[in-house]
């Protein structure tokens, strides 16, 4: 993999989560200070070092704000809320991605997450974060086996959406989920 391009005091801003069927869209915003190690930071296990040495926020765009905007700009929300809630207000702003929230004065960058160090570490910390809120709601739901597939369309994932339907954690704008809710009972041994 090539080396990852280090823009002191930029800000990287990524997502985790936006194409699930359940649990929140999360974004992290990373400010990664001059100086900072970025070797081995494609490596999900990097989170930590992150949290401590570089300047970061995590917002979330939950189920019903995803169900009441559309995932797209639940998630540019998310993204502008991110941000704001830095301790710095940052002005570069790097976005994975092809598009910037219209809130914020930024560049985006399609697989920034392979060309920026800042990227790639929102990206680690919005994955880390969401496997972890996912991982503790598998204890509330645990038919839904979330602690496994994070929420993502797996086959075990549907089986257990066609055996006990959605709960509040699923996406109900979205057409898996919808059409399992829409589907009418059918009537077995008439």
């Amino acid at each position: 993999m090539p080396s990852l391009l280090h823009v002191p005091d930029a800000c990287g801003l990524d997502e985790a989560g936006r194409g699930t069927l359940a649990g929140p869209v999360v974004v992290a915003a990373v400010v990664l200070p001059a100086g900072f190690d970025i070797e081995g930071l494609d490596d999900s296990k990097l989170a930590e070092r992150i949290t401590q040495g570089a300047l970061w926020a995590v917002a979330l765009a939950e189920v019903d704000e995803v169900d009441r905007k559309n995932v797209l700009w639940a998630t540019m929300a998310a993204m502008e809320r991110a941000v704001a809630s830095l301790p710095k207000r940052p002005h570069n702003v790097l976005v994975d991605g092809d598009r910037v929230p219209p809130g914020i004065a930024g560049q985006a960058v399609v697989k920034g997450d392979a060309t920026y160090a800042c990227i790639a570490a929102a990206s680690i910390l919005a994955k880390t974060h969401r496997d972890g809120l996912m991982s503790q709601v598998g204890f509330q739901y645990p038919e839904y086996g979330f602690e496994s597939h994070f929420g993502y369309a797996t086959p075990s994932h549907f089986q257990a959406l066609r055996e006990h339907g959605p709960c509040p954690l699923h996406r109900r704008s979205f057409a898996p989920v919808r059409q399992l809710i829409d589907q009418p009972c059918l009537a077995l041994g008439v």
